[in-house]
């Protein structure tokens, strides 16, 4: 049973930073795809940044230059760092992978971006 479990979220003033991290068990990690997605009130889940096992990424356009994406496999971990945050920011982030074609999502963790 794959299992992620998100940490990190909490709440931040704009133009600050916070780094989520999340842990993964019950796969292969080294093998995985990870992503962050986040999902705001009213809107759906979308796609933040992506790290394939080779280690290449890819941001939605809306966090590039801010967000850094990266995977330590060692400790089967994916990591999010979180610059210059928007209050737009604000949101429920949640850790994604696939396996055998099932998608497996953590519980996410709220970032809140506000003065």
């Amino acid at each position: 049973q794959v299992r992620l479990v998100e940490s990190g979220g909490g709440l931040v003033q704009p133009g600050g930073s916070l780094a989520l991290s999340c842990g993964a068990s019950g796969t292969i990690f080294s093998i995985n795809t990870m992503a962050w997605y986040r999902q705001a009130p009213g809107k759906e889940r979308e796609l933040v940044a992506r790290i394939t096992s080779g280690g290449s990424t890819n941001y939605a356009d809306s966090v590039k230059g801010r967000f850094t994406i990266s995977r330590d496999n060692a400790k089967s971990t994916v990591y999010l760092q979180m610059n210059s945050l928007k209050p737009e920011d604000t949101a429920v982030y949640y850790c994604h992978t696939a396996l055998r074609g099932i998608g497996y999502w953590g519980q996410g963790t709220q970032v809140t971006v506000s003065s």
